[in-house]
């Protein structure tokens, strides 16, 4: 059993010597760069052309935001009612 624990990276193994240097500040940057990674490859799975679906929606909502905003302008100028 001692000969095979060197292959298993003992006290001088690459592992033990990586996570003791690395303090918390570096380990958090590195967890929040893979979660942003993680992200960005759930965004596109299933998609042909992420930047083309990107693009898409954001013409989507300059078409909303204008549309809003001409709606805002023209409330008074809707359907009226007759009565009498």
């Amino acid at each position: 059993m001692g000969i095979c624990s060197s292959c298993f990276g003992g006290p001088s193994g690459e592992y033990s010597t990586m996570d003791a240097a690395s303090d918390p500040e570096a380990r958090r940057r590195q967890m929040a760069e893979a979660a942003e990674k993680r992200l960005k490859e759930q965004e596109g799975r299933g998609v042909r052309d992420p930047e083309g679906l990107k693009q898409k929606q954001k013409r989507m909502e300059e078409l909303e935001r204008k549309q809003a905003m001409a709606g805002g302008e023209q409330q008074g100028e809707g359907l009226r009612w007759q009565v009498g």
